[in-house]
């Protein structure tokens, strides 16, 4: 589940395990909630992702989330864009926290193996408008389970490309902090 992909624009390298917990890996879990199938949950705090399922069952993958309280998203969005090896641009608030890190890629950076959003990038979306929020992937799975990002949400490469497949624009997603 987490071997190097070859079928893909670019070359998906294999996942060292040894690096990430177990417990972060993509598993199908029980998990009792309100939200219809098809719903993604979004855990911060326990740092988790669950594509609902029927039957009291989820998809659950491990997550890095923002490094502090104040970069993370809250509540209810929709899957307004899905992209397949996205190009990556830093917003504003990023180049303005860390100019030296993020300035150089004001004008945006193409996709491939070193793009910060991986293979794959589902773009969050509130009352039809783009929250500058992602879900996507990672070149450092390593940091899967950490507070980390800038506040979107990161999942290894294999699983992003896993959870892109299943979930259509226009799902719903919620993140519960």
């Amino acid at each position: 589940m987490y071997g190097t992909l070859t079928n893909e624009p670019y070359i998906v390298e294999a996942m060292d395990l040894r690096r990430v917990d177990p417990k972060w890996w993509r598993q199908e879990v029980e998990y009792f909630t309100s939200e219809r199938p098809g719903t993604l949950v979004v855990d911060t705090p326990a740092h988790y992702l669950y594509l609902v399922m029927e039957n009291n069952r989820a998809l659950r993958y491990g997550v890095g989330v923002g490094k502090d309280e104040a970069l993370v998203f809250r509540g209810d969005a929709t899957i307004g864009r899905k992209a397949a090896w996205p190009r990556w641009t830093p917003t504003q608030s990023m180049i303005r926290r860390e100019p030296d890190r993020y300035g150089p890629y004001a004008g945006g950076m193409e996709p491939g193996p070193t793009n910060p959003l991986g293979p794959r990038a589902l773009y969050l979306y509130k009352n039809g408008n783009d929250t500058l929020f992602r879900i996507h992937g990672t070149t450092e799975p390593y940091t899967i389970g950490t507070n980390v990002s800038s506040g979107c949400i990161r999942l290894m490469n294999q699983d992003i490309i896993d959870l892109y497949a299943r979930v259509p624009v226009g799902a719903r997603v919620t993140v519960i902090n």
